[in-house]
């Protein structure tokens, strides 16, 4: 705590209200607190003087206009300073950009609005974590290993940094990836490294619920409400109250479903069936689909402003094939599981194995992969998996059909984050580079727009 009561803290923001807002909360906690509102006096205040952290909004109203005015400004810190810790103020917007902005030197983000609490644990793990560096001695910064993701591949580590940034902000999140490739565990572990932790996480196969079902099942229902409400029961939304709510295969709901899923997420409360009484929620949500969500927008299937609210930030689920040695790493995990479980012994893999499983194109994903392994060790006559021991069926991708040029329509095999990529390339090229025309034409506002492009690197 003396890191904390020692500590200079500097507050660049161009809000009035932001910087007072900060100085009333950290005065009492900090030993100095100094705002500045044009981050063009950085350079001059930073030859000056010496700050333990940092607090640098990401959009700034200044000559820039780049969109990227927090990275920007960013770098020229940590130039002045290598050392300098920087915590980053973003809205929910732009929470994207501020997980990037972390490979930039980056401590740590915070969300506007956030929550005060939140804010001085995150300053007290950096004013911490600077001291015991200073002194040589490795950071005690809290983590999480309990994620029950496995794999060592480069697009796994992707995601897996993905998850310890957005896991301790308000933010929605929309996982994105074929069938099978662990959406519902990476909820969980945005669950469990979040301030929810000690809260319900509540999971929903929407996909699965018909619009019959949908109100009742979500929003809950009031006795005499219908035929069969013989009692009164509460909703998916109240029964994760203060939780997180995950509602699987989002991109397969009506559009009735998903006009009335977007009011209780605008208003943050729901109407049970046969009650006139709204009642307010507080949940976290997370969303997931394996459908090509913004090729249904595109086509008047799924509605944009609905995307708007679910995707504050996304995570693409890479495919097993793209996955490498994570293949082999799975199948052992999976062995030492399905063996006892099968009172057997765990069964080691023959090389010709494992090349058969690396080489295998796994349409069913990490779900293929354990059904089978189970499978073989179940039939095995010995204790080394043989290749002969693992049949795989004939389903395959679809054979893709011929795309016209130029046509916004794209191959399934596609990964989800390419599809968004061409769709917006392609619009631009049509569009003749207009960004207002582009914007209008893909349902985005200019600003969404620029965001993507950012994202894609186009």
């Amino acid at each position: 705590m003396a890191a904390v009561k020692n500590g200079r803290v500097l507050v660049v923001d161009d809000e009035a209200d932001v910087l007072f807002a900060m100085k009333m909360l950290l005065k009492t906690e900090v030993k100095e607190v100094v705002t500045e509102k044009n981050p063009e006096n950085l350079v001059k205040l930073l030859d000056k003087e010496r700050f333990d952290v940092i607090f640098l909004d990401m959009n700034f109203k200044s000559a820039l206009h780049t969109g990227n005015e927090g990275i920007y400004w960013l770098r020229q810190i940590l130039q002045q300073d290598p050392n300098a810790t920087v915590i980053l103020i973003t809205a929910y917007g732009d929470v994207e950009l501020a997980v990037r902005s972390l490979k930039e030197g980056a401590y740590d983000f915070i969300v506007k609005p956030w929550h005060n609490d939140k804010l001085l644990e995150t300053l007290h793990h950096a004013l911490e974590s600077k001291q015991l560096k200073q002194k040589g001695q490795p950071s005690k910064r809290k983590t999480d290993s309990t994620t029950p993701i496995l794999g060592e591949s480069d697009a796994i580590r992707e995601v897996l940094y993905k998850i310890d940034k957005i896991a301790p902000t308000e933010a929605n999140v929309l996982i994105l990836g074929e069938n099978g490739t662990g959406k519902e565990l990476v909820a969980q572990a945005l669950h469990q490294k979040s301030f929810r932790a000690d809260k319900p996480f509540v999971s929903v196969d929407v996909g699965a619920l018909t619009d019959s079902l949908f109100e009742s099942e979500l929003f809950g229902y009031k006795k005499g409400a219908f035929t069969d409400a013989k009692e009164d029961r509460i909703g998916r939304f109240e029964a994760a109250n203060g939780g997180t709510l995950f509602l699987d295969e989002i991109g397969n709901i009506s559009l009735p479903m998903q006009a009335k899923l977007l009011t209780v997420l605008q208003n943050r409360q729901v109407t049970p069936l046969g009650s006139n009484q709204p009642i307010p929620v507080d949940i976290r949500l997370i969303t997931a689909t394996n459908a090509p969500i913004y090729q249904l927008a595109a086509q008047n299937q799924f509605r944009k402003d609905l995307i708007y609210r679910i995707n504050t930030v996304e995570i693409l689920l890479p495919p097993l094939r793209e996955r490498g040695a994570d293949v082999e790493l799975l199948a052992q995990h999976f062995a030492a599981y399905y063996a006892p479980k099968n009172h057997k012994a765990i069964p080691s893999f023959d090389p010709a194995t494992l090349k058969k499983l690396r080489q295998h194109a796994w349409p069913g994903n990490i779900r293929e992969l354990q059904h089978a392994v189970e499978r073989a060790i179940i039939m095995a006559e010995g204790n080394v998996l043989q290749p002969q021991d693992f049949s795989f069926s004939a389903m395959e991708f679809d054979t893709p059909q011929t795309i016209p040029a130029g046509a916004l329509v794209f191959d399934q095999q596609l990964p989800l984050s390419e599809i968004e990529r061409e769709t917006i390339r392609r619009v631009i090229e049509k569009n003749k580079g207009n960004i207002s025309k582009s914007a209008k034409e893909l349902g985005l506002t200019r600003t969404a727009l620029y965001r993507r492009l950012n994202k894609h690197e186009i």
